[in-house]
């Protein structure tokens, strides 16, 4: 990058050179002194440092200027030379603050000034004008430039930080469904693996319902690894993507707790209706979630769903009556699952209570808003 900005000031001030030089051969039509040999090394003098001028503007600044003055003081016409002097002191502007920039700009008006005095001009009121007005504007190109490219840098920087922000809000998500899907479906197969190896010697029946089971876990939760990946892929390729499942789905997992030796019971209260995908997906993982920790926790305890469908707002509970294993389940509530919980109900402004019940067992209850509006009001979870 650096290479190229050099490259680019260093055509600029041949660019420059080339004019002035040209310029110069003008001198003698407009009444001026000719320009010779020691002028002309000059005017190659005063824009040579141009090509410096984005590492150390104002060093270039003052050595284009003084350069400029022995030029003046020489008596040749000091128009040929101005090129320099006026794009070193934008460049001063357009990278420094305006505490440096200002004398810059009044080093150039006062030089300007100086060779109108050398040349004896009969016209001050033009000189006086142009000395106050070609620094003037200048020097307001070179500030707005400047903050311009302030305010790009904050822009770039302000980006750059909101893109860390969702790169690490997605990988959460990512953690939260891979959690979900895995955890649940390992549960299942753990638990049917240990029935299947317990009686495979003596009942052969229940020891193939169990592999079975393990086999249609396993493609299940193989199918939901590979929507994931589908939702993933459509955010580059555009590529459609399964839906996500979601509460029709609610007794198909209660069958596969089933086969894992949990009884479940499924309520379904209010008419059914289609919800947002994010909150029938909210209402599904957290009922997976807590039917996975009564599989995993409280072996031999019935669980009870209820899904209730109310005019502004969905409600789900997982209920079951374990006994001796409150402490654990508690305890596990700074782990991942129920911290998934927590954050799935946040993010759809939902409300959830976690903990066990005064009649014995553990109850989970979360209830989500369905339209737009209760969900940007609603935000909190209680435990």
């Amino acid at each position: 990058m650096r290479i190229r900005s050099l490259a680019v000031d260093a055509l600029i001030a041949a660019a420059l050179t080339s004019v002035a030089l040209l310029l110069g051969q003008e001198a003698a039509r407009q009444g001026q002194k000719p320009l010779d040999a020691t002028a002309y090394a000059l005017v190659v003098l005063v824009h040579l440092p141009l090509v410096f001028r984005g590492r150390a503007p104002v060093v270039v600044c003052g050595l284009v200027h003084a350069t400029w003055l022995v030029y003046i003081t020489a008596g040749y016409w000091a128009v040929v030379c101005s090129f320099g002097p006026l794009l070193a002191v934008y460049t001063v502007a357009s990278l420094r603050a305006v505490c440096v920039s200002l004398p810059c700009a009044a080093l150039l008006g006062g030089v300007w000034i100086y060779a109108g005095a050398v040349s004896h001009t009969d016209s001050w009121p033009s000189v006086v004008g142009q000395a106050l007005v070609y620094p003037a504007v200048l020097w307001r190109f070179g500030v707005v430039a400047r903050r311009s490219a302030e305010l790009t840098r904050q822009l770039r920087r302000e980006q750059a930080d909101r893109a860390r922000r969702e790169v690490a809000e997605e990988r959460g998500r990512i953690a939260r469904e891979l959690h979900d899907v895995v955890a649940h479906h390992m549960s299942v197969i753990s638990v049917q693996t240990g029935l299947a190896r317990f009686v495979f010697d003596t009942d052969r029946r229940t020891a193939r319902a169990a592999l079975d089971t393990i086999d249609a876990t396993g493609k299940e939760a193989l199918d939901e690894l590979r929507r994931m990946l589908m939702v993933l892929r459509a955010a580059d390729d555009g590529a459609p993507s399964a839906p996500m499942p979601g509460l029709a789905r609610l007794e198909e997992m209660a069958e596969r707790i089933r086969a894992g030796g949990v009884p479940v019971a499924v309520t379904v209260e209010g008419t059914p209706r289609p919800l947002a995908p994010g909150v029938e997906l909210c209402a599904y993982r957290v009922v997976q979630e807590a039917l996975t920790n009564v599989v995993k926790h409280a072996p031999g305890a019935r669980a009870e769903v209820r899904l209730t469908y109310e005019p502004h707002q969905v409600t789900v509970s997982v209920a079951d009556d374990g006994e001796g294993v409150i402490p654990d389940r508690v305890r596990s509530g700074g782990g991942h699952g129920l911290l998934g919980m927590r954050e799935r109900a946040k993010l759809y402004g939902g409300q959830i209570s976690i903990g066990p019940r005064e009649q014995g067992g553990f109850a989970v209850r979360l209830t989500l808003p369905t339209s737009a509006r209760a969900a940007r009001r609603g935000d909190g979870t209680t435990t």
